[in-house]
């Protein structure tokens, strides 16, 4: 249900599994984290999450599967640590990675857009995080992951009452960064402008944002990096930096 493909350093995992609105079965979480090892071998610079099925995001994990654990108790304990597997390989690449949301995106969806850096909704996102629903919990890593975007308030909000917000409601609470039109096409021109930026600075501030234990270090050694000495000749003659590898 998921298919990758690349425009030199932009690369693309795409939601596609259009019939059961993108929801993920158990047996999918691991092909997701193939996927997304299979980008982090790569030299892809910005990584771009998007859906092939018009009008939903992600579902979020598959009901059908999820009622199979009432009478498996193993398979619940695979399924959180499948999920956090994936979920976490997302959230710890190190290139720039981009939620591209044209449609709803919803329970286990959400998790995979907070495990991302930057959320972009389009025109008719919705949001809508629901174990609250159906009796059942969010994993504590992605709650923490909610908690830290928007504020506990509006995480008990969201949480609680399994409410579904809409584009402009989830720019005010800091769910996404960006509301528009397209958000696939949004994200393709951010995408575009941060590989023009050296891939040196975008992969350390990515982990100065993630709390690097020693970010002096990285600011002293940049100076003495090939990106910098680009950027340092490129300023001088009045031109574009070339960072390509």
């Amino acid at each position: 249900m998921f298919e990758i493909d690349s425009m030199g350093p932009i690369a693309r995992i795409s939601f596609a599994r259009g019939k059961t609105r993108n929801a993920i079965p158990i047996d999918q979480w691991p092909v997701l984290r193939e996927a997304i090892d299979a980008i982090a071998a790569t030299d892809a610079r910005v990584l771009i999450l998007r859906s092939t099925t018009k009008g939903i995001f992600c579902a979020g994990a598959d009901i059908g599967d999820l009622s199979t654990l009432q009478q498996r108790p193993a398979e619940r304990t695979r399924l959180r640590e499948l999920m956090h597997g994936a979920i976490e390989a997302l959230a710890a690449l190190p290139i720039a990675t981009i939620a591209a949301v044209d449609g709803g995106c919803y329970g286990a969806g959400v998790a995979i857009a907070l495990a991302c850096d930057i959320r972009i909704a389009g025109a008719k996102a919705a949001f809508g995080i629901t174990p609250a629903k159906i009796g059942i919990l969010y994993p504590a890593s992605d709650v923490a992951r909610l908690k830290a975007l928007v504020g506990p308030g509006h995480a008990a909000w969201l949480l609680y009452s399994a409410m579904t917000v809409e584009t402009n409601e989830a720019l005010a609470i800091g769910l996404v960064e960006q509301s528009v039109r397209s958000a696939e096409a949004a994200a393709m021109a951010l995408a575009q402008q941060i590989v023009a930026n050296s891939p040196t600075s975008v992969a350390g501030l990515k982990r100065i944002l993630g709390g690097d234990s020693d970010p002096d270090s990285m600011f002293d050694d940049a100076f003495g990096g090939a990106d910098f000495t680009e950027g340092a000749v490129a300023f001088r003659e009045r031109r574009k930096p070339d960072f390509r590898r």
